[in-house]
């Protein structure tokens, strides 16, 4: 990023600060919990917002969200996996309406913990498990933590793919914001800034489909963003080392795998997935032309009818 667009996100970052004031959680809930929403706090202090949804005694499928989303970003899938199957959706740390003790690290284990949280509340010894984006990452993450309770894995448009990270920065239409959380001073500006004037834009580049993106879905994720301490939460998180995966790492798999993929993603690009598919063995890929970061809300239908698909091939539990 060149110093003086780093200067105008800083002038901005001041001008704006009057506007970005924490939301508190009560008026959040108020906003974005459901009649379905349930809240368990785990033994680490973490509260977690989930939903238990779709037919109470078909086979479960548990959906982790991207970076900077919550578990609405699935609610196209529960509409129509949900007839056939046990939809559980949750909010990871820094996410949503789940909330964190002081002095709480976000890190990779520690979701893959509250996923494990979840599925332990609801006695869900067996289940498939799908993860977009960063939530990919947790999926695959779970899956090598805990093989003996995941039947089938799903990965859309997923994070942590074994690919020289040179190849993930600054390509062509990659949304700005993911340039600035790259530096510390971004990050810096990032956590004063409201959220709304990136917002928009970036989602416009993930969801390609513009028409998707309505003042509805940015109030959703600006409001979420302004929920207090979010923002130093999720910036710290993003500043934290991972160490990168390798094509081995994903040998370890043994669970029956489809990637999904938009070849169309400004967020993760197509390579990613091709080489995820790769490096887990026997996994399947499917490509999606010109289709973005989120094929779950942008062809819901199609992607939807992959995944039943996927799960009608495998042994019944």
């Amino acid at each position: 990023m060149n110093a003086i667009r780093l200067i105008a996100l800083a002038v901005a970052a001041l001008t704006l600060s009057a506007c970005a004031k924490d939301i508190p959680y009560a008026t959040l809930k108020t906003k974005y919990a459901t009649p379905a929403s349930r809240f368990v706090t785990l033994q680490d202090g973490v509260t977690v917002h989930y939903r238990d949804q779709g037919k109470a005694d078909g086979t479960p499928i548990v959906l982790v969200h991207g970076f900077a989303a919550n578990l609405d970003t699935w609610e196209p899938w529960v509409a129509r996996l949900g007839k056939d199957h046990r939809v559980v959706t949750l909010d990871l740390a820094a996410h949503g309406l789940t909330t964190v003790p002081a002095g709480y690290e976000v890190s990779t284990p520690g979701q893959v913990a509250i996923v494990d949280g979840v599925a332990q509340t609801l006695k869900l010894d067996h289940f498939a498990l799908a993860g977009n984006s960063m939530g990919g990452g947790v999926a695959w993450n779970y899956t090598l933590a805990h093989p003996e309770k995941v039947d089938a894995l799903i990965l859309v448009d997923s994070a942590g793919a074994p690919v020289d990270p040179a190849a993930m920065k600054d390509r062509k239409g990659q949304p700005l914001i993911f340039k600035i959380m790259r530096t510390a001073p971004g990050r810096a500006i990032l956590k004063r800034l409201n959220p709304r004037p990136l917002t928009g834009k970036g989602l416009k580049q993930a969801y390609i489909d513009e028409s998707l993106v309505t003042p509805a879905l940015v109030d959703r994720y600006v409001d979420l963003a302004l929920a207090p301490g979010r923002r130093e939460l999720l910036l710290n998180g993003q500043a934290a080392p991972r160490k990168p995966a390798t094509a081995e790492t994903f040998k370890a798999i043994k669970a029956p795998t489809l990637v999904m993929h938009g070849d169309a993603d400004t967020v993760i690009p197509l390579a990613a997935g091709q080489a995820l598919a790769a490096a887990i063995p026997g996994a399947k890929l499917i490509v999606y032309p010109g289709v973005g970061h989120v094929p779950m809300e942008q062809i819901p239908d199609k992607s939807a009818a992959d995944v039943e698909a996927f799960l009608a091939t495998l042994p019944a539990k």
